[in-house]
């Protein structure tokens, strides 16, 4: 995927800059699911990411719900 970012054709590099996205994103969900399934509280899951609590409660909570914990 290296080689796609430095990619002199555009849609090449955008659409690796596009699976990184979604990567990351699904990473950061399961991070935050497993943080708050070992007993974190937003605020610590928002101050790990650079965010309020609130603002990763809005970002998450409505994703985690009913998802089982572990």
């Amino acid at each position: 995927m290296d080689q796609d970012l430095a990619s002199e054709d555009p849609e090449t590099a955008l659409a690796a800059v596009l699976a990184l996205r979604r990567q990351a994103t699904l990473l950061e969900r399961r991070a935050v699911g497993q943080a708050l399934g070992q007993g974190w509280t937003w605020a610590q899951v928002g101050q790990a990411l650079g965010i309020s609590a609130q603002a990763a409660h809005k970002k998450f909570a409505r994703d985690l719900r009913g998802r089982p914990s572990g």
